[in-house]
């Protein structure tokens, strides 16, 4: 496994492997890796010749006040699962060569990045898709995979990709959970016992509004009011939104006579954590 630490190194390593032919996939992640990250590289891995992961905390993502300082970081723990995993390259610059002094543009999606976390987390967007055009231009990937639990980062790389004519695949990979249903984050380490506990409640939210629908309902509101008393149940979780969305547009729904996603963020103890389900009709 290769270790990339500069920008250049990595174009060259790319175009490297582009003249030879071989299929790039590439999973971006900002390290502190759990087991939902490594089945993205086993997704990537199994439709390339070549898998790159990226390892960078990118600040432009993160708003005063957010956790950026604190955000778990542990290289050599990430080296040996990415190297259980094969990944054959990976790419960990330093902030200052990927945001030079005097840097000054930003790629910007509109529509898809109101609501939900775009609402909440003014900016975050931007420095995301910054941060992805950035890593595209640089890995040179023919594919990435990104996790369906970011569910509106998803979509809005997508919309990205499309609008700009990346020449970039891009798949989405199913919510990867522990066995008690919660969805694997690099978050979770801030979680107490107690609030591990309380932290179910986001999918056990999802499982009630999905029965409910099962059951016939398709009312917005009800189906949202049920994950809202779920969430409520703990001492621990305050609730940051509940909505059901549009699948593929994140516009407001009334009725479920479409795919929805219902998408839920919410505060346990001092985490911020979100899940989601596609819910259909």
């Amino acid at each position: 496994m290769r270790v990339i630490d500069t920008v250049a190194e990595m174009q060259q390593q790319a175009n490297q492997w582009r003249r030879e032919g071989l299929v790039i996939g590439f999973v971006p992640t900002m390290g502190y890796l759990h087991q939902g990250h490594l089945e993205l590289m086993r997704c990537a891995k199994s439709k390339s010749d070549r898998v790159v992961v990226s390892i960078f905390v990118n600040p432009t993502q993160f708003a005063p006040g957010e956790d950026f300082e604190r955000y778990p970081r542990d290289l050599e723990r990430d080296m040996e699962l990415l190297r259980s995993v094969g990944v054959d390259a990976v790419f960990a610059p330093a902030v200052a060569d990927m945001y030079p002094e005097g840097y000054q543009t930003y790629v910007e999606v509109e529509e898809v990045t109101r609501p939900l976390c775009g609402a909440k987390r003014p900016g975050h967007f931007r420095g995301v898709t910054t941060v992805v055009a950035k890593l595209f231009h640089i890995v040179k990937p023919h594919l990435a995979v990104f996790g369906e639990k970011d569910y509106q980062q998803l979509l809005t790389i997508r919309r990205m990709v499309r609008d700009l004519a990346m020449d970039v695949d891009i798949i989405g990979h199913p919510i990867v959970r522990e066995p008690d249903g919660l969805a694997m984050s690099s978050r979770n380490v801030y979680l107490s016992e107690g609030e591990r506990h309380e932290a179910l409640l986001l999918s056990q939210a999802l499982a009630e509004a999905s029965r409910l629908v099962d059951a016939g309902e398709r009312t917005a509101a009800a189906l949202v009011s049920a994950a809202q008393r779920v969430l409520e149940r703990g001492s621990r979780v305050r609730i940051d939104y509940a909505e059901l969305r549009d699948a593929e547009t994140l516009q407001e729904m009334d009725t479920l006579d479409r795919p929805g996603v219902l998408a839920l963020a919410a505060y346990v103890g001092k985490a911020r954590l979100i899940d989601n389900a596609v819910l259909r009709p």
